[in-house]
């Protein structure tokens, strides 16, 4: 079995090409730009692990992880856009680089993309793949959607929240492990435990990027941090400090909510710390890890082969960028 680390490498290999034809560079380049900047590949990488898993990895793993990684830009490209983020990955945005009108055209050209690498399957997996595919496409918008409407509700409880970042983030993890696993043949109850072991891992995993959003190193990120409390989004860890607060801090809390002022990032940090929302994070990301751990386990394969699984979740929750 390949490492992350190995198989990271091996799919750079495959998909640092030119995906899109020279002309018009006004369309095509912004997208290679964006390609570039790079990334840690994570959901393509988790198809290959997905398919290794259950027999040696084919060319088809390769196709369709391609296929998720293009997805995953599109959705970045578009993500920034409606976020008003000028950076990504420490790099400018594409909309911010050459004009949100551009940067909507070259997500489209990504997913279009996409689907070509996805007709170069077998046969055999098309359908399953395309059905898993469109499912997970339509649920990462789903997630978007409501992430900005949430933006604009007064309230969300925590279980709407949890709703909500399953769709816009979980379901593609456990998608690319479980696209990967189809193509590696592997029988439906193997497919379901791997995509809720993804789906837990990706909880663990948005938890962990909220809280890096709020006290990560701006040097490591590679975005602006604070971004979520300026955009007013209901983070994991807003909805408990809104939970524990005090009258007087969920007095200020709302007045945050409220304004665009230069210290609004500050102050909003100094009552997550007083509320002692770190820790909290920090428990609740250790029992959906927990969750995810027992749902390898109960994947029928010999452990030997889902060693390389496990040392991926434990690098994605200990992450500090």
């Amino acid at each position: 079995m390949h490492s992350f680390q190995e198989l990271a490498k091996k799919f750079i290999n495959r998909f640092d090409v030119p995906h899109f034809p020279k002309h018009p560079a006004t369309l095509y380049e912004p997208g290679d730009y964006f390609l570039t900047i790079g990334g840690k590949r994570i959901r393509p990488v988790m198809c290959l692990m997905g398919n290794e898993l259950f027999g040696d990895i084919t060319e088809d793993a390769y196709s369709v992880a391609i296929a998720i990684e293009l997805f995953h830009n599109f959705t970045l490209v578009h993500d920034d856009i409606m976020d008003a983020a000028p950076l990504r990955r420490g790099m400018e945005t594409v909309h911010t680089k050459y004009g949100p009108s551009v940067a909507l055209l070259c997500g489209d050209v990504m997913i279009i993309k996409a689907y070509d690498y996805i007709n170069k399957i077998n046969i055999e997996h098309i359908r399953a793949v395309m059905e898993l595919f469109n499912k997970t496409a339509t649920e990462v918008c789903e997630g978007q959607q409501l992430d900005m409407d949430f933006e604009k509700q007064e309230t969300v409880s925590f279980d709407e929240y949890l709703h909500m970042i399953s769709l816009k983030t979980s379901v593609l993890l456990a998608a690319s492990l479980k696209l990967g696993a189809i193509i590696g043949g592997a029988g439906e109850a193997n497919c379901n435990n791997i995509y809720n072991f993804g789906l837990n891992l990706g909880l663990a995993f948005q938890i962990q990027d909220d809280y890096l959003d709020a006290f990560g190193d701006p040097a490591k990120f590679g975005k602006d941090v604070g971004g979520d409390i300026r955009q007013n989004k209901k983070t994991f860890l807003l909805l408990h400090a809104l939970e524990v607060a005090t009258p007087q801090q969920l007095t200020t809390i709302k007045e945050l909510l409220n304004t665009d002022s230069a210290d609004k990032v500050e102050r909003m940090l100094e009552i997550f710390k007083a509320c002692n929302v770190a820790a909290w994070a920090n428990q609740l990301k250790e029992q959906y890890l927990a969750k995810a751990y027992k749902y390898l386990d109960d994947i029928a394969v010999t452990a030997t082969r889902k060693h390389e699984l496990a040392k991926l979740a434990e690098y994605l929750i200990q992450r500090q960028s």
